[in-house]
């Protein structure tokens, strides 16, 4: 069973050596992919010497490194991690063999940790509040969506549609895979604080926006009547606020005293209208799309690998912890 562990890495010198190293120990049979992200550190060097196998990727952003990943590493299953040090390495072999046994296209690695640093309080809030917001609109059944250590079959990698470009992938993973009801996992895993000296390229209130502008974005395209229908329903409710006086003028007086408002009003609803109608039309084009998604991840195999390498790992991960 062939094995990739995918480090999309950028400045990340001071760790990456060593999570080469812990992953290099916790799966010897896989290989090892860094792919740097125009890093002026020496990233990359540091990577290749810990025995990874160094690629670059120019396009600056997390979400172009894993696209570029995706397409170019060919594998059964794929291990997704960050290049700084904070995910627990020896928990690989339990993720790895839980995909395996029961056949799963994906296994979240949900984060817990006592270390406040590892996870500050604001950071641990936004993950809360867009997780809640993707899980109830398209299915609660992760509690982390923002991890960004993962597992992935083969047929999860290749056709999965990544059209991110920063740290909003998590996002776009986690609705993939909870839109086409995929069999997917979670699994409690250890988190750490950042080696001291390290900088995470992670931006609380920057990347949070961004975020949050993909859920949106996500929201139009894939529930499409949902989107536009609460628009409708507001252009709808605007339209009768300042629509309802001018109608009561004109019962009483049988005179529009107030044309603008007048007109005003009327342009609301007809917004409204065209949203609403919109949405149906839409629907059905993110239908449609959503059954070539579906054809396209049907193409491939079900996960398979007899697990006995990676039950064994997975047993001593657990054993040693």
């Amino acid at each position: 069973m062939r094995i990739a562990v995918l480090i999309p890495c950028y400045n990340e010198a001071m760790a990456i050596g060593e999570v080469v190293r812990a992953f290099r120990s916790a799966l010897p049979e896989a290989l090892i992919h860094v792919y740097d992200n125009n890093s002026t550190d020496g990233t990359a060097e540091i990577a290749a010497a810990a025995g990874a196998i160094v690629r670059r990727e120019p396009l600056q952003g997390k979400g172009y490194v894993v696209r570029r990943m995706f397409a170019d590493i060919e594998a059964d299953f794929y291990v997704l991690t960050d290049g700084d040090a904070t995910y627990d390495a020896a928990a690989a072999p339990a993720l790895l063999a839980r995909a395996v046994a029961d056949q799963l296209d994906m296994v979240n690695a949900a984060r817990v940790t006592e270390e406040r640093g590892a996870y500050r309080p604001g950071h641990r809030l936004g993950n809360r509040v867009l997780t809640g917001m993707v899980t109830l609109l398209f299915g609660r059944r992760l509690t982390d969506m923002l991890s960004g250590y993962r597992v992935f079959s083969r047929r999860f990698v290749k056709s999965f549609p990544a059209m991110s470009a920063g740290f909003e992938i998590e996002t776009e993973l986690t609705v993939h895979a909870l839109q086409l009801d995929l069999p997917i996992a979670e699994m409690r895993t250890v988190y750490r604080q950042r080696l001291p000296g390290s900088f995470s390229a992670l931006r609380t209130y920057r990347d949070g926006v961004r975020i949050l502008g993909c859920i949106l974005r996500l929201i139009k395209h894939e529930r499409p009547h949902l989107f536009f229908g609460m628009l409708a329903l507001c252009l709808c409710v605007a339209g009768l606020g300042f629509g309802l006086p001018v109608i009561g003028d004109y019962w009483r007086t049988g005179l529009v005293p107030r044309l603008p408002t007048a007109v005003l009003a009327t342009g609301l609803m007809i917004l409204a209208a065209l949203s609403f109608f919109s949405g149906l039309i839409l629907d059905t084009v993110a239908a449609a799309r959503l059954e070539a998604r579906r054809l396209a991840y049907l193409r491939f195999g079900a996960p398979e690998g007899d697990g006995l390498g990676v039950e064994t790992g997975a047993q001593a991960a657990v054993t040693g912890s």
